[in-house]
């Protein structure tokens, strides 16, 4: 098993190198300067500010500068906000994001999980046909769709929850329900899908025949083995949460990193968009190789592979 997560760690960072690297040469491949848009900036300004934003030394310089910057965790000053730094802008909006996106894959896992179990519990019953209903429509429905829809009933004709900003329990409601919509629909439909699969084993029998009580054989076996399924995607939904919050986050008008992110890409503001790249970059990749560990640790047959392959 250490050697398995040395592995993985391994390919996490190089991972991580090689999605740096292709968003720098990508991103200066777009022509053009960050200081086009200054009408008013003569040439000799625009020099310095090049000049100080090294965006006047050869590529190689440039890239070499970054990734000292990467391994250092200094990603300079915003050329849009010279007053602020992209660490302190990361400092600052990454906190929410991670709250939304938290808060979004618990609900979802919650409702999802619950959902798909009592749906196979109640195998084409009418509780198992309303379930996949909404699963279905969940999976369908973009959640920015979702989230214009909620805005519309929760906030503007029954005034119960506010439509923008994030500063209570309240402002979290409608962007959580429109973020964990889809990731539900997904843990629920394949929740139920391994259930059906588990239930069917000796192994759930015997317990039944043991006169186990009918909870304790669905939380205690059944479920353990079903949600492997729902672990293996848990990192790639967790990837999906979290950029998504971007767009929830420009409808609700909440102050996190997808604000600055929207925003460096209009701006062409190079230090923030690759700070705001190779931070979620970095963080998404760990979050995968947590769940990989994670997994190893659920599923034992993973270990004796690896045994028996060594031998």
């Amino acid at each position: 098993m250490i050697g398995y997560i040395v592995k993985r760690f391994l390919m996490m960072i190089v991972t991580i190198l090689i999605i740096a690297s292709l968003t720098f040469f990508l991103m200066f491949q777009i022509p053009g300067s960050p200081f086009d848009s200054d009408r008013t900036t003569n040439p000799t300004i625009q020099a310095n500010l090049e000049s100080y934003y090294n965006l006047d030394k050869p590529i190689y310089v440039q890239y070499f500068t970054y990734l000292e910057r990467i391994i250092t965790f200094d990603f300079g000053p915003s050329i849009k906000k010279p007053s602020e730094t992209v660490n302190g802008l990361l400092e600052r909006g990454f906190p929410i994001s991670f709250e939304l996106g938290m808060v979004t894959i618990l609900v979802a896992l919650i409702s999802g999980i619950l959902l798909g179990t009592i749906a196979a519990l109640r195998h084409n019953g009418v509780i198992d046909y309303i379930a996949m209903t909404i699963a279905v429509i969940g999976i369908s429905l973009p959640n920015f769709i979702l989230a214009t829809v909620l805005i519309q009933i929760f906030a503007v004709n029954l005034g119960w929850f506010p439509a923008a900003t994030w500063s209570s329990l309240k402002h979290m409601v409608l962007p959580t329900l429109a973020l964990a919509t889809g990731p539900m629909a997904i843990i629920a439909r394949l929740t139920r899908a391994s259930m059906l699969e588990v239930l069917t084993q000796d192994y759930i029998k015997m317990a039944r025949a043991k006169g186990l009580k009918p909870w304790r054989v669905v939380v205690r076996h059944a479920l353990r083995n079903a949600l492997m399924p729902v672990v293996t995607i848990l990192g790639s939904m967790l990837a999906s949460i979290l950029t998504g919050t971007f767009v929830i986050e420009r409808i609700f008008g909440i102050p996190g990193m997808g604000k600055y992110f929207v925003e460096s890409i209009n701006n062409r503001d190079y230090p923030l968009i690759m700070g705001t790249t190779v931070f979620y970059s970095a963080f998404l990749v760990f979050m995968l190789f947590l769940v990989d560990i994670i997994y190893g640790f659920l599923d034992p047959r993973i270990k004796l592979h690896k045994k028996e392959g060594d031998a």
